[in-house]
């Protein structure tokens, strides 16, 4: 059954149709050229993210997820009910010590230095 008839489907019966996800962006052009950093190797650019979740009882988990952009490897994943400022300068500090200081850090697209 293709993507079109379950589309067709959802609606006869009244479901919701999820939304056509928008196609990410380049990071960077084919010439070499920067729409975003470029990680060129490890340590260059790290990654941070909040994600939220929610428990069987409806109580909210905040996880705090960290990326090397260059290897993909996740250096933290920060698991609390709150997550404060000082929370996360804790983390990072740990992070600087055992992996060494990042060139750059993004998030939400931004770029820090």
């Amino acid at each position: 059954m293709g993507r079109d008839r379950v589309h067709t489907v959802w609606q006869e019966e009244g479901l919701q149709v999820p939304q056509k996800q928008p196609k990410r962006a380049r990071l960077w052009l084919a010439d070499g050229s920067c729409i975003r950093l470029r990680p060129m190797h490890k340590n260059h650019v790290w990654s941070y993210d909040f994600v939220s979740e929610q428990t069987h009882d409806g109580r909210k988990l905040r996880i705090l997820n960290i990326i090397d952009e260059h290897s993909k490897e996740c250096l933290a994943s920060f698991v609390a009910r709150r997550i404060r400022s000082q929370d996360i300068i804790l983390i990072l500090a740990d992070l600087f010590i055992e992996h060494g200081i990042p060139e750059h850090i993004r998030s939400d697209n931004v770029l820090t230095h």
